[in-house]
């Protein structure tokens, strides 16, 4: 897609809704055909795609399903569960309605063809628009009637749950300041950039750790992450399972289990994520941890059109103290797994966020950048939009020059932009003793960076930006900065904490 037609709805179009109480009941009532909350007034579908419309019945009933001219038929399982494919639908727009028949008839109203994303992860991405920067300017602002927003709640359990208190609502500055700010900046770029209607769903959880997003059984399978599985099947024979922290977002599987199952196969184009902090004292786990979460939610989505949907990740702020002086780092080491990611699966992008933290605050207000930041790897990588950088600066290669190192980079858009001063800074430098030293820095005409220190003479490794909260001033010309980076695999102080 490269392109795409100016939406203009008629937003004042309403139409009476025939089962406007069925579409916020939590549970399934017997008897009725009933879909989950997914699924409701305001909706937006995925443009392009299959998308899966699923829902509940008598066991055999027969259901059909109309949307734009389509009318499918299936009959009920035994179970009960009941799923049809709606035929993929090119034009953008609406609005439309969605119908569900069997005993009884459901018409949800007001249904959208445009852009679904998942707006997922930890209390970064879950935080509002009311606690980001500007807030009052931007809910003010906040008239996109062609933007839907819909927000899952927060249950933790083992069991798999089919539905969710929740439902779509239309964008407005009423609606706006309770969702996650991250998720709306982003979708607001992609609507005020693409034109097309935009549906985003927020089901982040703050302090959560990523092994409670994937199913538990995949985490006790899994013969890297078993640990994890193995620590809770202990801390389960000592505790009550209603004790507080049993449904918690830390317990493998729970989230999963809690938030993101009612969801799983909702037509989507991808996903975006905020998460690691939770993680950053296992970092050398989460090499593992976070692509294997990664490709468990593509295998389960089951999308036909778009089975590598798109994963475009936040690595880590910079926070807590600034560091000066050389040392070792545990969230230095999650943001290098969040990056080795980029090399281990397809369809996936990294919005680097070094410069837009807060030393003194975990969650930093500037959401806006962050947004941008993500919205780039959409629009470039998903969209095809010519003229847009995404990709931050990466390390690419060292060459010894004498007492210097020489550094490539690749995905310098533009050349080297130094910020504040003209020199380079936040390198280390150090010899074969691994003691790493402050080091100079000079961008040399073909762009490579000469790093070195008249206190190593033999250098063997140099880093960048390698601390909680570092000093660094690299960017590319359009504003992207240097993604941190080391040149060394010394074992670094999270490995083997499982």
């Amino acid at each position: 897609m490269t392109c795409f037609p100016q939406i203009q709805l008629n937003m004042n179009t309403r139409y009476a809704c025939t089962a406007t109480l069925l579409c916020c009941l939590s549970g399934l009532v017997r008897g009725d055909v009933s879909l989950n909350n997914m699924f409701g007034d305001q909706m937006v579908l995925q443009q392009g795609i299959h998308n899966r419309i699923w829902g509940h019945a008598d066991p055999e009933e027969a259901v059909t399903v109309g949307f734009a001219g389509q009318s499918h038929a299936v009959t009920a399982d035994a179970a009960g569960r009941w799923e049809v494919q709606l035929n993929p639908v090119d034009e953008y727009g609406g609005p439309h309605v969605l119908t569900v028949e069997g005993k009884n008839k459901i018409a949800f109203n007001d249904v959208l063809i445009g852009e679904v994303w998942i707006c997922s992860g930890q209390s970064n991405m879950q935080w509002a628009v009311n606690q980001a920067d500007d807030a009052d300017l931007e809910k003010a602002a906040a008239n996109f009637p062609v933007i839907r927003l819909l927000s899952v709640p927060q249950v933790g359990t083992q069991e798999t749950q089919w539905n969710f208190n929740g439902k779509w609502q239309v964008c407005s500055p009423e609606s706006v300041g309770d969702f996650s700010a991250v998720g709306y900046f982003f979708g607001r770029q992609l609507y005020e950039t693409l034109g097309v209607p935009v549906g985003l769903i927020d089901n982040a959880w703050g302090g959560s750790a990523a092994e409670a997003w994937v199913r538990r059984d995949k985490v006790a399978a899994h013969e890297s992450l078993r640990r994890i599985h193995d620590r809770w099947v202990t801390l389960e024979a000592e505790k009550p399972d209603d004790e507080k922290f049993m449904k918690g977002n830390q317990r493998p599987g729970n989230i999963h289990a809690g938030v993101l199952a009612p969801s799983i196969g909702y037509g989507i184009r991808g996903v975006i994520w905020y998460q690691g902090e939770s993680n950053a004292g296992r970092a050398h786990q989460y090499r593992t941890l976070f692509p294997t979460m990664i490709e468990s939610w593509r295998e389960e989505w089951q999308l036909a059109d778009n089975r590598d949907f798109p994963f475009y990740w936040v690595q880590l702020a910079d926070y807590k103290a600034e560091v000066l002086e050389p040392g070792e780092s545990d969230w230095a080491e999650l943001r290098e797994a969040q990056t080795m990611t980029l090399d281990a699966l397809p369809n996936v992008g990294q919005a680097v966020i070094i410069d837009l933290g807060e030393a003194k605050d975990i969650h930093p207000r500037n959401k806006q950048d962050v947004a941008r930041r993500l919205a780039r790897h959409a629009l470039t990588e998903t969209y095809a939009r010519a003229g847009i950088a995404c990709r931050s600066p990466r390390y690419a290669s060292k060459e010894q020059d004498g007492q210097k190192i020489l550094l490539s980079f690749a995905d310098v858009v533009g050349g080297w932009r130094p910020f504040d001063v003209a020199e380079p800074i936040g390198f280390t430098i150090a010899d074969s003793e691994r003691k790493f030293v402050p080091a100079r820095a000079e961008i040399q005409k073909d762009g490579r960076i000469a790093v070195w220190s008249d206190a190593v003479v033999e250098p063997v490794a140099v880093r960048y930006a390698w601390a909680d909260n570092p000093v660094c001033n690299l960017y590319s010309a359009v504003g992207l900065p240097l993604t941190p980076f080391r040149t060394d695999d010394f074992p670094g102080v999270t490995v083997g904490k499982e």
